[in-house]
């Protein structure tokens, strides 16, 4: 896929997740890695249904900014995730309503935020780490990400939200969507006796999708 195919792309997941409540006003930003070795990323402040493809951001995995309007301020966690996983080709970064609600919950588990009652998120992304809460833009979120890049595919930043990893921007988009039902999941069950997966069930999972 050519950069300006890739532009596009951008533009449709983004205008698809607005038009389906993923995204709110100006929340939320997406990148991917292009065959140039520079990113594409959404501009700041701008709404995720009203995109163009000539307006997204070129910055280099440097930070210079290239070409297009003014880079998201949390692109910087973004180019962490890049410099410190080459298997990282895409991000997305959504304030989503279940997965940030769970974002705010008080005494996650630090290591994997839910525990899995299906296997389409084990499958997916495997744990989902909780990242300590950071003021959004703080350097310190991609310090975090940085050092714990290779070991997984997404984190929840707490009281902020998702950021998830992808080969392509539809695999991030996928893998985003996946852990999304599982946190609706999550709320819907909280009051009723839920089977979870076993460890060995997970360990299986994980084997077989290296997960």
């Amino acid at each position: 896929m050519n950069e300006q195919q890739q532009r596009q792309q951008m533009v449709t997941i983004a205008r698809s997740f607005y038009q389906r409540g993923y995204a709110t006003g100006s929340a939320g930003n997406l990148s991917v890695l292009l065959e140039d070795g520079a990113i594409l990323a959404t501009p700041t402040g701008s709404c995720l249904g009203e995109l163009e493809a000539d307006d997204l951001s070129k910055v280099t995995l440097a930070g210079e900014w290239i070409s297009g309007k003014k880079p998201s301020k949390e692109v910087s966690f973004h180019l962490a995730l890049y410099n410190h996983n080459p298997a990282c080709l895409a991000i997305v970064h959504l304030h989503c309503h279940y997965l940030t609600a769970l974002s705010c919950l008080n005494n996650l588990n630090t290591e994997s935020a839910m525990t899995p009652c299906t296997p389409y998120v084990v499958m997916r992304v495997g744990d989902i780490p909780v990242v300590p809460y950071f003021r959004p833009g703080d350097p310190q979120i991609g310090e975090y990400l940085s050092a714990r890049a290779k070991q997984h595919r997404a984190f929840l930043l707490a009281n902020h939200g998702p950021v998830v990893m992808g080969k392509t921007l539809r695999d991030a988009t996928d893998n985003l969507e996946e852990m999304e039902a599982a946190a609706r999941l999550f709320f819907t069950l909280e009051n009723y006796p839920v089977r979870y997966l076993s460890s060995d069930e997970i360990a299986t999972l994980r084997s077989a999708y290296n997960a």
